[in-house]
């Protein structure tokens, strides 16, 4: 890059340009179309054995272990991720994928907030 130009937007995509978009890194639980997107359950492992409760579709990745699986994870796809409200841990791993070029956000206030808003919920 050229001393005085502009940094390169994260747009999720793997080859970012400066005319990509930025690509939020929320989205409100009432706008997630879970058959629309992968959706990635990472609470903290004791949260997510504690809860009986998983958005429909969505497969538990384990935020601590990230390195395992984040390889795996398509840059083609809209990726939506949640925990528990939506906090630091989300953040946390919204910043690793979108580094990597996953276009990824994470639902505002998390499962709590989804469930709230009226959004179905599954057994494990």
């Amino acid at each position: 890059m050229e001393p005085g130009t502009p940094p390169l937007k994260r747009c999720g995509c793997a080859n970012p340009t400066e005319k990509c978009p930025d690509l939020p890194r929320t989205i409100a639980p009432a706008k997630l179309n879970p058959d629309a997107a992968l959706v990635f359950d990472v609470r903290r492992e004791a949260d997510f054995a504690a809860s009986s409760e998983i958005i429909p579709g969505a497969m538990w990745k384990n935020p601590d272990k990230i390195d395992a699986w984040i390889g795996a994870v398509p840059r083609t796809l809209d990726v939506v991720i949640y925990c528990v409200r939506g906090g630091g841990v989300s953040n946390s791993v919204v910043d690793r994928l979108q580094a990597e070029g996953v276009k990824a956000r994470f639902i505002e206030g998390g499962i709590e907030a989804w469930k709230a808003a009226g959004g179905k919920v599954a057994g494990k």
